[in-house]
């Protein structure tokens, strides 16, 4: 094949796009050598690199209920018979912040003649789960940890038991502590310009609430708390002492964690009244209207609780991996890569006997993989199951061309221009119905919260997606270019 040969095929806006693309993944992977070391751009996960997993236990119920008791007082004659925050999470159903049996609601409902138990599962509701998952990123953020995952693991019926935590680059005991360790939480006020002193800990706030608008219907979102006897005196005198009751605008009140303010807002007019009568152990910080203070009162939530989760977790699971043995992980992955192609190869080879065929299916096939890669760089690590997608994407990857090819050559020579096209067009089609198939079956594994099996989903749809749109039309292009010289 000469230079106008190859001008020819490149012509195509069909291969131009597919070398674009080819290009532009290289880039993206950017591969080069640092320290003597050659590296990419590619995010690897815990099983390819050192690392440690969590997989955490929810201490927690959801039940549904049959009841003709307002919910608000059942809610309140719960939570102080069984010594547990209890919340109501859906019309007819609450959730329980301690693991408490069936049989020990079933005496708590009939000792307070509350109805019945409908339901009982173990675990915690969607937002509960969600409020966990923020409160872990935002700890894993504060340390700085590259390549860290926090996983919901949600059945079908809504209720989430357990909570995967990965943490590449970490130790064992450096993700236990992530996971147990609270921040340092204190409340200060503003005595003479931005100067501030101390009032109390978070050891003295002894319940969070969840983000309401108070009152009802107002549209005022904020976040109920609830102080100790120790605490409510500490606020009422060091209020009165720097004026915060008197003049509450110079003297705002502040809540600082780990050394940052995370609020800062003076006492209400009602609130400094009500306070220098007497100490207040029920408050609420108020964060305004709308969608946008509403996500600042869960952010206010989670720096209350100073990073306690709401919910006691025990681990279920944990499990870690060395620098060493992520290390083999990594190079025994590129061996299989490596060996999967070769064997296709021989197989094609051994069908159509002829190098100008293979050749092309071969490379195409292997950029298809670098393509690939220039993607999931951006949308997901690559971890074991992620690797299997790749090697399952070199085998759908080399069906489809093969069905291109026999396609075309269909009497074992090569059509006439419009014949080809025709053929060609047909085995897209076969293709495409093919690859929608593909992705409907692995559609189920990419949304659910199956950690272990999301990457190889995701992977295996991103590679039929570039298939039908990339490379699969420039293959097309290019054999033809080939079988009609």
């Amino acid at each position: 094949m000469n230079i106008a040969d190859l001008k020819e095929i490149v012509s195509d806006w069909r291969v131009a796009l597919y070398l674009v693309i080819l290009v532009l993944a290289i880039i993206s992977i950017g591969p080069h050598f640092e320290d003597g070391q050659f590296k990419t751009n590619l995010q690897f996960g815990l099983d390819l690199q050192e690392g440690s997993w969590l997989q955490l236990d929810f201490q927690s119920v959801v039940i549904g209920i049959d009841t003709d008791k307002p919910i608000d007082q059942l809610t309140a004659d719960l939570k102080a018979k069984l010594d547990a925050d209890v919340i109501q999470v859906a019309p007819s159903k609450l959730e329980v912040r301690k693991l408490v049996s069936k049989e020990e609601l079933t005496k708590a409902f009939d000792s307070l003649q509350a109805g019945k138990i409908v339901t009982y599962e173990q675990g915690v509701s969607k937002n509960t789960a969600d409020d966990v998952k923020q409160i872990l990123e935002t700890k894993i953020n504060a340390l700085g940890t590259k390549d860290a995952k926090v996983n919901t693991l949600t059945g079908m019926n809504g209720i989430t038991r357990y909570i995967r935590v990965e943490l590449a680059g970490v130790s064992m005991k450096q993700a236990q502590d992530v996971v147990g360790k609270q921040g340092k939480f204190e409340i200060r006020v503003q005595t003479t310009g931005n100067d501030t002193e101390h009032v109390l800990f978070g050891d003295s706030i002894t319940s969070v609430g969840i983000p309401s608008q108070e009152p009802a219907g107002s549209g005022v979102w904020g976040v109920p708390f609830t102080l100790s006897e120790t605490g409510a005196n500490a606020l009422r005198n060091a209020s009165i002492n720097t004026g915060a009751v008197t003049d509450p605008e110079r003297h705002h009140l502040e809540m600082v964690l780990d050394n940052r303010t995370v609020f800062s807002a003076p006492l209400s007019p009602d609130l400094a009244a009500k306070i220098q009568r007497d100490p207040i152990r029920e408050l609420l910080a108020t964060t305004g209207k709308g969608t946008s203070a509403l996500n600042d009162a869960k952010n206010l939530e989670i720096h209350l609780r100073a990073g306690a989760l709401p919910v006691a977790v025990v681990i279920a699971g944990s499990g870690s991996v060395s620098a060493t043995l992520g290390e083999h992980f990594k190079v025994m992955s590129i061996l299989a890569g490596i060996v999967a192609l070769l064997f296709l190869a021989i197989m094609i080879f051994y069908r159509y006997r002829e190098p100008s065929i293979v050749l092309p299916m071969v490379l195409i096939n292997a950029s298809e993989i670098i393509i690939l890669l220039g993607i999931a760089r951006f949308v997901q690590q690559l971890d074991l199951s992620a690797i299997a997608g790749l090697i399952a994407v070199l085998g759908t990857g080399i069906d489809q061309l093969v069905i291109i090819t026999d396609e075309i050559l269909h009497e074992g020579k090569v059509p006439s221009p419009n014949l080809y096209l025709k053929r060609l067009t047909r085995a897209l089609a076969i293709i495409v119905i093919s690859a929608a198939t593909v992705i409907i079956a692995m559609l189920p594994l990419a949304v659910m919260s199956l950690s272990t099996l999301r990457g190889f989903a995701i992977i295996t749809i991103l590679g039929v997606l570039v298939g039908v749109l990339v490379t699969r039309p420039a293959y097309g292009r290019i054999i033809m270019y080939i079988l009609s010289k």
